[in-house]
């Protein structure tokens, strides 16, 4: 029989500032070798290598061997959307620099959380999903709007949503094929956004549209961000189909 969850060692794990970097910096999703990190967290290729060994006994994060290299990667979805959550209360750090205000505004603007879209541009999508009745809201609310019951920033358990009638066609036009998808995990799941407080898409289905728009050139990863960007077709292409 298990006992209580260990919240205590968690939230030690999390308290440390070059921690919380790491672990935002995977919140991406991919795999990053230890110097990269090492460069996000701003601390020795010593002293990350420490940091990574508690992680992993932790369970936060898991490594992959390839070649003579290590990359780490957090060991599920349920962690990017604990950082996410975070994010959502924490205070934010003050900006110092203008790179610092940049990168916020790019967070704030279109970022990845884990292996979907969030910030501004996960919102619009959803919103743009629901206007086209490829999603429906099943409780009555408007477009993407937060529940009153919902948290300021979480993967949400129970998302008011539910595919709609044109769904097929819509997910079509945007590369997604849903007959194909695998069923390993949920097909459709809802993030409170912590930056716009509002809902976005995540499971099956919004890693599946995330994946689609970096095949066709639409978005762009930003070197060693979670920050993605619209390219001039993907703005063209998504006021088009939605």
């Amino acid at each position: 029989m298990s006992g209580d969850a260990d919240v205590a060692r968690v939230a030690a794990l999390l308290a440390e500032p070059a921690r919380a970097k790491v672990l935002m910096a995977l919140a991406e999703g991919r795999a990053l070798p230890a110097s990269l990190l090492a460069s996000e967290a701003r601390v020795s290729p010593q002293t990350i290598s420490a940091h990574l060994r508690k992680l992993l006994d932790g369970g936060l994060v898991t490594v992959e061997q390839s070649g003579r290299y290590r990359y780490y990667k957090l060991s599920g979805p349920e962690v990017a959307a604990a950082v996410e959550a975070l994010a959502g209360i924490a205070k934010p750090q003050p900006i110092t620099s203008l790179r610092q205000s940049t990168r916020a505004a790019a967070l704030r603007e279109a970022r990845t959380c884990y292996d979907h879209l969030a910030g501004r541009l996960g919102v619009a999508l959803l919103e743009g999903l629901v206007r086209r009745d490829a999603l429906v809201r099943t409780d009555g609310g408007r477009g993407t709007e937060r529940r009153p019951g919902d948290p300021l920033a979480q993967q949400l358990p129970d998302g008011p949503y539910a595919l709609g009638p044109h769904a097929v066609g819509a997910f079509s036009e945007l590369g997604v094929d849903l007959a194909a998808l695998p069923s390993r995990r949920p097909l459709l799941r809802f993030c409170v956004d912590w930056s716009e407080q509002r809902h976005h898409l995540s499971g099956q289905l919004g890693a599946a549209i995330a994946e689609a728009l970096l095949n066709r050139n639409w978005l762009h990863r930003r070197p060693h961000q979670r920050a993605v960007q619209l390219s001039d077709a993907g703005r063209r292409g998504l006021a088009q189909l939605l």
